[in-house]
């Protein structure tokens, strides 16, 4: 029999009656959860079904057995590149895992998040991982309330099971190795206040700089969104004063930050890495390849996207929260005090 074109008109009744099998002994044969046959009439129908071009509906065979093998994943934007990455590490360990990951975005709106939301759950996912960053999220709540497997990751409610890097620990790193370098005039340039990312890294700055014996101005603690150009507005107000008024390093809260940081330092003709040192925070493909590399702190993508499937595919009893350690990742960005 010759191999023909794949058909989504061929049927499992088609290949049982070619096979010469009945419609049980065929689904068997080519049941796809690794619990398939091994014999000589299974052999059989599965070849039979590849030459006809069967194509198996694994989603409707995993509906009628009570889960899609599906999970959704709930982004801002993909235009973010730490939640592009996060959404590609998820969907690698979802396959590794026999599942398939699909992803929906919706910016920073709340009612957005939960409209979102609910188009995954209609389309019958087995869990929802959630990469949204508000603290105050009723998401969350209403997923636990109901009984929704879930899992968020990147940032934590201190509730619903979490995977995340440990961004205290984050902020910490980051200030400390500018106050090794000699700095003492340190600003830092936070994430949105309703973000677990943004209060803990700056936590985490805070106590490095506690332990210094070193008190920053107010001003030079700025508050901003994660943008490029949140990044670009915050180093106006650091770098647009005099020598003796502005600071000589700066921790950015993320990469996207320190590079709007950057050009704005180009606009005031300071050398970064020695006019004025900079930290970001994800490490991001970009970072190394900067006219100036990026000092950054890098988080472990993959085994945070590893822990947040298994959140959902294997539970534990009550809340789990797994903080993951960060990297600082020193390069020509930070130098050391003049």
């Amino acid at each position: 029999m010759e191999p023909v074109i794949p058909s989504a008109a061929v049927t499992l009744k088609d290949v049982a009656v070619a096979s010469g099998v009945s419609l049980s002994t065929a689904s068997r044969a080519l049941d796809d959860r690794g619990n398939a046959p091994r014999s000589a009439t299974a052999d059989r129908v599965r070849k039979v079904a590849e030459e006809l071009g069967y194509r198996r509906n694994s989603f409707a065979s995993n509906l009628r057995r009570g889960h899609t093998q599906t999970l959704g994943v709930l982004v801002p934007r993909l235009s973010d590149t730490v939640m592009a990455l996060m959404f590609e590490e998820i969907e690698r360990a979802a396959a590794a895992r026999g599942y398939f990951a699909i992803v929906a975005t919706c910016g920073d709106d709340p009612e957005d998040e939960r409209k979102s939301a609910q188009t995954l759950l209609d389309r019958s996912v087995d869990g929802l991982i959630l990469a949204t960053a508000r603290v105050e999220d009723e998401l969350p709540k209403y997923l636990r309330d109901t009984g929704i497997a879930h899992a968020l990751v990147l940032r934590t409610d201190g509730l619903s099971p979490s995977a995340l890097g440990d961004d205290e620990v984050g902020g910490y790193l980051a200030t400390r190795h500018l106050l090794d370098l000699g700095h003492e005039k340190i600003a830092v340039i936070t994430g949105p206040a309703f973000t677990s990312t943004g209060t803990a890294r700056l936590a985490g700055a805070h106590r490095a700089l506690a332990e210094a014996g070193i008190s920053t101005p107010e001003p030079w603690m700025v508050s901003a969104g994660y943008g490029i150009k949140s990044g670009y507005s915050a180093g106006e107000k650091l770098l647009n004063k005099k020598p003796n008024n502005r600071p000589t390093a700066i921790f950015a809260a993320n990469d996207n930050l320190a590079m709007g940081v950057m050009a704005v330092a180009k606009e005031q003709n300071l050398v970064v890495g020695e006019d004025i040192s900079l930290v970001g925070y994800n490490d991001i493909p970009q970072s190394e390849l900067l006219p100036t590399p990026l000092t950054s702190v890098r988080i472990p993508l993959e085994q945070i996207a590893s822990k947040a499937i298994d959140l959902i595919v294997s539970p534990v009893k009550g809340p789990e929260i797994r903080k993951f350690m960060p990297t600082l990742i020193p390069r020509a960005s930070s130098g050391k005090a003049k």
